[in-house]
C-alpha cells in the first residue's frame, strides 16, 4: 500500500507536464490538377508529425487540414507542400521541382513579381 502511495507521488508531477493537444482545422489552395497531385499533396501533409487527416480536392483546389498546433506549424505545412512542387498561398515550389514534376502535374502558376 505504501509502496503504491510512493509510486503515485512520484508520476503525479508528470501527469501535470502533459501537453495538451490544440487540434486546429483549416482550409486552403493548393495548386495541382490531377490525382497524382492528389497523392503527393496528401502523402506529404501526411508525412508531417501532428497532422491528424488531409484531403485535397481536385476540381476547387481546396486542401482541408486538421492538425495538432502543438506539434506542427500552419507555415511548415505549407512549406513541406511546396518542397513537393505544388504552390500554396504562403509558399512557392522551387522552379527545379516544378519542372520535375510529371507533365500532367504542371499547372498554370502565377508570374512571380519582380
Amino acid at each position: 500500500m505504501k509502496k503504491t502511495i510512493i509510486l503515485l507521488l512520484a508520476l503525479a508531477p508528470l501527469a501535470l507536464f502533459a501537453q495538451k493537444k490544440d487540434i486546429q482545422k483549416t482550409t486552403f489552395e493548393v495548386n495541382g490538377v490531377c490525382g497524382m497531385c492528389k497523392a503527393r499533396i496528401e502523402k506529404t501533409a501526411f508525412s508531417i508529425k501532428g497532422v491528424k487527416t488531409a484531403s485535397w480536392d481536385i476540381p476547387s483546389h481546396q486542401f482541408t487540414l486538421l492538425f495538432d498546433a502543438n506539434k506542427v506549424s500552419l507555415e511548415s505545412v505549407h512549406e513541406a507542400i511546396a518542397k513537393a512542387g505544388h504552390d500554396t498561398p504562403l509558399a512557392t515550389a522551387p522552379d527545379e521541382v516544378y519542372e520535375n514534376l510529371p507533365l500532367c502535374c504542371l499547372y498554370d502558376r502565377k508570374k512571380k513579381e519582380e
